[in-house]
């Protein structure tokens, strides 16, 4: 079995990133945790949000890469991540704020398979 995605972008993602990048350059995204802006994924420009040790890159989407902290991933790590768009008004760092639209996480577990080839590929 190959190793799945552990996060994908839909279509309205992939338009809207496309349309970002057009407008700010190389984009990267970073799975908030709470506090003032909720859970939501997070859009910056590449290298505006700094990552470090405490951050796990989980892929990318539509060409920007998508992190998350060690210990929200924790809790995460048995889900595949689908980062959406809906109508609304995003977190307020986020660069998504003026176009009227939010990204928003969707998740689904991965079944026994799915996980334990993600395990013997050392990614949770």
């Amino acid at each position: 079995m190959s190793i799945p995605l552990q996060v994908l972008a839909s279509d309205s993602a992939l338009e809207l990133i496309d349309k970002l990048r057009a407008k700010h350059g190389e984009l990267m995204f970073h799975q908030s945790g709470g506090c003032c802006d909720g859970s939501s994924p997070m859009c910056f420009q590449l290298g505006e949000f700094l990552v470090g040790d405490s951050d796990v890159q989980l892929g990318e989407i539509g060409g920007a890469p998508f992190y998350m902290s060690k210990s929200q991933f924790e809790y995460w790590k048995h889900t595949q991540l689908t980062i959406d768009v809906v109508p609304g008004r995003g977190g307020m760092f986020s660069l998504e704020g003026p176009e009227g639209l939010r990204f928003l996480t969707r998740s689904r577990m991965f079944n026994d398979d799915e996980y334990a080839a993600l395990e013997a590929a050392g990614r949770v």
